[in-house]
Order: structure tokens, then sequence, then C-alpha cells
């Protein structure tokens, strides 16, 4: 009788996305296996929870949309092998495409401005103690999100400026957020989910910045 195993990512993808960890210009640019998994994490609870919270309220097509996303992040970008496939991808082009440039060149202290910004404004949300307080706060301070994460959406096309997964997976949730009110569902589910993903998306950015021992940052 034959015993059933669980899937493993090929030997030659785990090969690649050691060397696209291995290879980036200094050990402080590294990102950790925990970080990716970290995002990959968050990213696949939060849109998981917009498509049901969309479904709920009959926006069937919305909610298609949030599911073909949580799809491709489950396959790992329509590779296959969900979290290690998009991890190989993210990484390879990374190494491709970004890692022989200096980290100053990548001009993350807006980045960085912008998630702070957004942090500040989930933390005044997760004070909101109910449901209508959380409904009317979105009401006052969407538009004010809206636009640091349309500012934060411009700076990392800049930065991913070559086309490939980085940059494909910044169009694609830009999109969702610019138009189909992702931020906007996002919010009125709550902050913990979208603030941890923009804090562990923070630190990344830190460790690419020349300038990542700034303490006000």
């Amino acid at each position: 009788m034959s015993t059933a195993t669980q899937p493993r990512p090929p030997r030659l993808h785990l090969l690649l996305f050691t060397l696209s960890l291995l290879t980036t210009p200094q050990p402080s640019h590294s990102l950790s296996y925990t970080q990716l998994q970290t995002l990959h994490s968050l990213a696949l609870s939060l849109t998981t929870r917009v498509a049901n919270l969309r479904a709920s309220r009959g926006d069937l097509a919305g909610s298609d949309r949030a599911r073909l996303i949580v799809r491709k992040l489950e396959s790992g970008m329509g590779m296959g092998l969900g979290f290690w496939a998009a991890s190989w991808s993210l990484g390879w082009d990374y190494v491709r495409n970004y890692a022989w440039r200096d980290a100053a060149s990548f001009d993350l202290l807006g980045v960085v401005s912008d998630a702070n910004e957004l942090l500040s404004s989930l933390n005044d949300l997760s004070q909101m103690e109910s449901e209508a307080q959380r409904v009317d706060w979105v009401m006052r301070n969407y538009r004010s999100a809206l636009r640091v994460s349309k500012s934060l959406f411009h700076r990392l096309l800049k930065v991913f400026s070559q086309s490939g997964p980085l940059r494909k997976v910044v169009e694609t949730v830009q999109r969702e957020v610019v138009e189909g009110d992702l931020l906007r569902d996002c919010l009125e589910l709550g902050s913990n989910d979208l603030k941890g993903l923009i804090q562990v998306f923070k630190d990344i950015a830190l460790q690419y910045s020349s300038t990542s021992g700034r303490s006000d940052l």
C-alpha cells in the first residue's frame, strides 16, 4: 500500500531560493525566512477575510477578485508549491534585477515614511472599542489613508522599476486598492492583520535603507 506524502518543492527551486538569500550585497540586506513567511501568511489571511466580507454583503465580483489573489498566494503566484515558489520567484527577481544596486539607490526613506503614517492611523483605529466607532473612523479617515497608500505604491513602483514578479505584485495590489476598495475593506475588518503586514514591510524597507540606523524612523 502506498503512503501519501506531502509535496515538496524541487531541489532546484530550493537551491535557487537559498542562493537568492545568500547573494544579496550585505548580510543586513538579506530577507529572512521568517520575514517572508510572515508576509505571506498575513497577506493570505487578510485577503481571505476580505473575500469573505465581500461575499457576505453580496459583492460577488469583488469577492472573486480577492479569491483570485488568495489562489495566487496559495500557489506561489501561479507557480505551484505555495510559499516556497512565491519566495523563490520574488527572491530570484530581486537577485537578477536589484541585488547589484547600492542600498541608497532604492530611495526607501519615502516608503518608510508612508508606512509610518499608515501605522499611526491603524494604531488610532485600534483604539476604537465598538463597531460603530470603527465605521465612523473609517468614514472620517479613509481619504487620508488612501492618499498615503497611493503615495506608497507610487514609490514602490519607482523602486521596482523592472518587469518581473516584484513589480507585478505591487501593481496587482495597487489596482485592487485604487479601483477595488481593498484598503477600505481591510480597515473595516480591523487593524491587526493590516498593521502586522505593514510593520513587517516597513522593517524590510528599513533593512534596505542606507539610513536604517536612524532612530527617528
